[in-house]
């Protein structure tokens, strides 16, 4: 059987460009070497470039191509792991539609819909048993009334880049005097900002997929963490949070939480494995919907890795059936 040479790509324009390089290196090694040549192509704004036998080649992007020690490689898959943009954002997508190179993700029209948490929460408005908390959108080439927010919205306060990931420019406040500082922060990761009413609760990650042409819902993960909210630190600094794969959720409520997140991903039109953060409320447990990710972290210990060997599934077979899923589908 010929091998299917992947072009597993990573990096990006963002401040998660370690959390894209780590992806990729749990990603290449759990990857059947005995189905698919991986090449690890790094994103750069500038330049695509896969390191190999001590030098720096450059993608050929009119054929998505590297020429390796003479010899033309020619990608036939593209693995996706650049979180944010272009990776998350439909920019990738779009220029592999366009040679028609199949991907693992979602398409370029919902990628770049759903990397907007405003938009995205418009189109799953209306999802049976589906919440979310009540919010402001604020663009950074308009005015910006403190104290007309201030009186819209009931404190605390969330206010996180409109297009941003990994928690990166998120902020929680407490009254008005904290709201300009916040929300120089988040303009300084995006030109549109979302200013979020707090939901308290008990706050979950889940993974969907489509495997072997069904959609699959992953055991949900609570995440426990001792800072007030779940930032980049609590994400990616060991100790700070507590992640419980499968959460203590009754079985009731899982099968109630698993048709949301279905229809979710329906609507969205979803392809490949993605990710929804929510919160059940505290006292009636209402599901309010957080945010979906389309480019979920692939680090050994991040979220879906763990959901899948919670699932009794092999992360190998797993990623095995999302590529093969994609090329005949």
């Amino acid at each position: 059987m010929n091998t299917i040479n992947v072009a597993l790509l990573a990096g990006g324009y963002t401040g998660e460009y370690e959390v894209s390089i780590n992806s990729a290196k749990n990603i290449a090694a759990s990857l059947d070497a005995s189905k698919y040549k991986v090449y690890t192509i790094l994103i750069g704004r500038h330049k695509w470039i896969y390191e190999g036998g001590g030098e720096k080649i450059h993608v050929d992007k009119n054929d998505f191509s590297i020429t390796v020690d003479g010899e033309k490689v020619k990608f036939e898959y593209a693995f996706i792991t650049v979180h944010g943009t272009p990776g998350e954002d439909g920019k990738l997508q779009g220029y592999l539609d366009m040679i028609g190179i199949p991907y693992n993700t979602c398409d370029a029209t919902t990628s770049a819909i759903t990397m907007n948490k405003a938009y995205t929460k418009a189109i799953v408005n209306g999802i049976h048993g589906l919440h979310t908390a009540k919010s402001v959108q604020l663009h950074q080439k308009d005015d910006h009334d403190i104290a007309a927010i201030a009186a819209t919205l009931k404190f605390p306060l969330f206010i996180k880049p409109n297009n941003g990931g990994s928690s990166v420019g998120m902020s929680k406040v407490y009254n008005v005097s904290g709201l300009h500082e916040a929300i120089e922060k988040a303009f300084k990761e995006d030109d549109q900002i979302l200013i979020e009413e707090f939901i308290k609760g008990r706050e979950f990650s889940i993974g969907i997929a489509r495997l072997n042409g069904k959609v699959i819902v992953l055991p949900a993960t609570e995440i426990i963490s001792s800072k007030d909210f779940f930032d980049y630190e609590a994400k990616y600094t060991p100790g700070v949070t507590n992640e419980v794969t499968p959460a203590d959720i009754s079985a009731e409520k899982n099968s109630q939480i698993a048709e949301i997140v279905t229809q979710v991903y329906l609507r969205l039109n979803c392809r490949g494995m993605t990710r929804v953060d929510f919160i059940l409320l505290e006292d009636s447990e209402d599901f309010y919907f957080i945010e979906i990710n389309t480019t979920p972290g692939q680090s050994a210990n991040s979220l879906i890795p763990q959901q899948v060997r919670a699932a009794g599934m092999n992360v190998t077979d797993f990623y095995g059936h999302l590529i093969e899923g994609t090329i005949k589908g």
